[in-house]
This record gives structure tokens, C-alpha cells and sequence, in this order.
């Protein structure tokens, strides 16, 4: 079993990686003038699927009523649209427009290049015991 102190160190160790990632992330796209949620929401709908809010949410870790605001100045911005979902009138899915889908693809490849040159000198098995950390800390939250 890890000590308590171990396992806080583990957790702050990843928040200040976190907000490193973000500052680095801000810096490469600071031309487009995103904010992290603005650049998280967009690099996952950057596969080009179209989903509601509650999938979004899911996808970007992000509280479905933080998401709203998020949502509401891309919208604003021209970058997705949000269409009444045939599925279910009583919710909405979101989609990138043309100039969405070329931000959305500069996020990430923006994404892309930080993470191969983070992760270039890492061992499969380093690489899986991350997976293994990250994968723990999401179901205990």
C-alpha cells in the first residue's frame, strides 16, 4: 500500500503536470485565444463526431453546466453549431463548423506534438503504469 503523503504527492505532481500541459498548450495556440476548456472541448470534437452535451461532458471531464458557458462562446465564435437532436428533442448536438473543424484539427495537432515530445523517451512499461495511475484516479472521482 502507497503512504498517504505519497499518494498527495502523486495527485499534486499530476495537477501541476496539468496546468504545465495547459500553459504549454495556451502558448502553442495563443494566435487562436482559447481557453483550456475552450481547447479540451475542441481536441475531443476534433474526431469529427457529433454528440450532445452529456457526451461531451464525459469525453472532456468537464461538469455538463461549466461545459454550457464553453460551449456558448464557440458558438458565438462561429467555431460549432448546436442542432436539436432527432434522437432526443430534448437535447441538443453539437458540431464543428468549417472553420471549427480547421481550429479543432490545429488543437490537435497542437496536442499531438506536445504529447510525442513528452512521451518520446518513455518505455512501453513506463507508459502502462501511467495508464494504470491515470485509470485509478478516474474511478475513485
Amino acid at each position: 500500500m502507497i503512504s498517504e503523503s505519497v499518494e498527495t504527492s502523486m495527485v499534486l505532481s499530476l495537477q501541476r503536470a496539468t496546468h504545465r500541459t495547459l500553459h504549454a498548450l495556451a502558448t502553442a495556440l495563443a494566435d487562436l485565444d482559447l481557453t483550456a476548456s475552450e481547447i479540451n472541448a475542441l481536441a475531443n470534437l476534433a474526431d469529427g463526431r457529433a454528440r450532445n452535451v452529456r457526451a461531451l461532458s464525459a469525453d472532456t471531464g468537464t461538469r455538463a453546466t461549466t461545459l454550457t458557458g464553453v460551449l456558448d462562446r464557440l458558438e458565438r465564435r462561429g467555431l460549432l453549431t448546436r442542432e436539436l437532436d432527432p434522437d432526443d428533442r430534448r437535447s441538443f448536438r453539437l458540431a464543428l463548423t468549417d472553420s471549427g473543424r480547421d481550429v479543432a484539427a490545429r488543437v490537435r495537432a497542437a496536442v499531438s506534438d506536445l504529447e510525442a515530445r513528452a512521451l518520446a523517451g518513455l518505455s512501453p512499461r513506463q507508459l502502462s503504469g501511467y495508464h494504470a495511475v491515470v485509470a485509478a484516479l478516474q474511478e475513485v472521482s
